[in-house]
């Protein structure tokens, strides 16, 4: 498993939150760590997915990915 944390922009309430939550539960490979308004930290196996996939998932939800750590 490999971990990252993304920085996102848009998000500015709980309700952002749960919206970048469910996107990533529904990313194959993806264990959720902590979302935050601004941020999001997973674990991926990168045998099943990318973080360029994980941000994608991100973006397809209306946020964007302004940083990866």
């Amino acid at each position: 498993m490999e971990h990252v944390t993304f920085e996102i922009t848009g998000m500015s309430c709980g309700h952002c939150v749960k919206a970048v939550d469910k996107a990533l539960q529904q990313t194959t490979g993806v264990t959720v760590e902590a979302v935050a308004i601004g941020s999001a930290q997973v674990a991926f196996d990168p045998a099943q997915t990318s973080a360029e996939q994980i941000a994608h998932a991100i973006d397809d939800a209306g946020y964007q990915v302004v940083a990866t750590r």
